[in-house]
């Protein structure tokens, strides 16, 4: 059943089911209510000896069981850690939603969910197998497990969508280009629910030396907690999070047949490239403000309209007075009257996971009218001089709201989310 557009009018686009595992819990609502306490899920790394590294420190998702969520035993050690994450939360996502895929709508159900860097710790365990025990002792189920597509691939077996589907792998945009591109198919009638979002999980040795080796990772490692400080002076870097967000995106018109709650209708989506440095964003952050006011524009809205921004705010000393300069840019004397959050300091940056969580708590942030705060911010920046939300959150009613994704090689997304009255 292939769904064919009736007329040439573009279809709005909605979000109906949320799902979510971070570093703060299990369920999008104990993340939610724990990022808005000010609580943070960075720590200590548990999952391996980091005795002799130099960062010692992550957000690692805890008491996670795949069998929890429909995976069988024996499938687990089939599936990487980043496809476990995207199977549970998509399972958290349409029974949210209380959308059941079927005969009548499996093939025009697709899932686009986005990847940094895929199933890293099968690479590792797999490249030992074969340097320390030969390769024989290699499992064959190593490239289907890693390879960067079955996230999508294994949500769509798992769950029996037959639209569209592929895997985005921008670096720490790719959760929000997923969405971006699952609401522009639905917008083309080429589909009418997608199942969108970013999942990762590379707090592995490999993957966290390599950042470190970079000098992209913050070293406090005497205070985890307080350690990602978006958009404060003294800043030194990110804390490598893992975990996936995932929404259910439908077209307004069957969404209202079937009786769904809508948490915000998406109206904007822009995407562009730095096209200047595989891992530093240009400056005064013109790739940024060239992405903003693209989504802007689709979403025809009054720039004095936005009442909140979900900043990609990484706690890097590029990315944050970049962003900073980027948001001035766009909303010229209105920036001042913005609520701009980061809220990686609760999650830690969970790469190309981090826009699917981060779209999910702006859909929360509409929901509840609730701007969430930015943690462990203390000491401010001349050069970031933004309300970035400080260690509270605030109260209010947040009718328009931008969640904003930087990646390395440049890469920038930005989705536009309204109240849906």
């Amino acid at each position: 059943m292939n769904y064919k557009i009736e007329d040439n009018k573009e279809k709005r686009v909605v979000i109906t089911g949320i799902g979510m595992v971070t570093s703060l819990g299990n369920t999008a609502e104990e993340t939610w209510t724990r990022l808005n306490n000010g609580e943070t899920g960075v720590d200590y790394i548990k999952v391996f000896d980091t005795t002799e590294m130099p960062v010692k420190i992550g957000a690692e998702v805890k008491d996670f069981d795949p069998t929890n969520y429909g995976i069988e035993k024996k499938e687990v050690k089939k599936l990487a850690r980043n496809t476990q994450f995207a199977i549970a939360v998509t399972k958290m996502a349409l029974e949210d939603s209380n959308f059941i895929i079927n005969d009548s709508n499996k093939e025009t159900t697709g899932v686009i969910i986005g990847t940094g860097i895929g199933g890293i710790e099968i690479f590792e365990e797999q490249y030992t197998n074969m340097t320390v025990k030969g390769f024989t002792r290699m499992s064959p189920f190593t490239i289907p497990a890693m390879i960067g597509n079955m996230a999508s691939g294994n949500v769509a077996i798992y769950y029996g969508a037959q639209g569209p589907n592929k895997s985005v792998n921008t670096a720490c945009s790719a959760g929000t280009h997923a969405i971006g591109d699952g609401f522009e198919i639905i917008k083309s009638g080429r589909a009418k629910a997608m199942i969108v979002g970013g999942t990762e999980a590379s707090i592995t040795p490999f993957a966290l030396n390599a950042f470190a080796g970079m000098k992209a990772l913050s070293t406090r490692n005497d205070s985890p907690k307080t350690a990602s400080r978006p958009f404060t002076a003294d800043r030194d870097g990110f804390v490598m999070g893992e975990g996936a967000g995932v929404l259910i995106l439908e077209e307004l018109e069957t969404a209202k047949q079937r009786g769904a709650k809508i948490y915000a209708e998406i109206v904007g989506y822009g995407e562009t490239c730095d096209a200047y440095h595989i891992t530093s964003p240009v400056e005064g952050g013109t790739g940024a403000v060239r992405a903003m006011k693209i989504a802007l524009e689709e979403a025809k809205l009054d720039l004095n309209k936005v009442d909140y921004i979900n900043a990609h705010g990484t706690s890097t000393p590029a990315n944050d007075k970049n962003e900073t300069a980027a948001i001035k840019t766009v909303f010229g004397e209105h920036a001042k009257n913005i609520l701009v959050s980061s809220t990686k300091g609760g999650t830690g940056h969970c790469l190309g996971g981090a826009g699917g969580i981060e779209a999910a708590i702006l859909s929360l942030a509409i929901r509840d009218g609730i701007a969430p705060p930015t943690i462990n911010y203390v000491l401010a920046d001349s050069e970031c001089d933004l309300n970035y939300v400080p260690n509270k959150m605030i109260k209010k009613d947040i009718n328009v709201g931008i969640s904003t994704s930087l990646g390395f090689g440049g890469h920038n997304g930005v989705i536009v989310l309204r109240k849906y009255v």
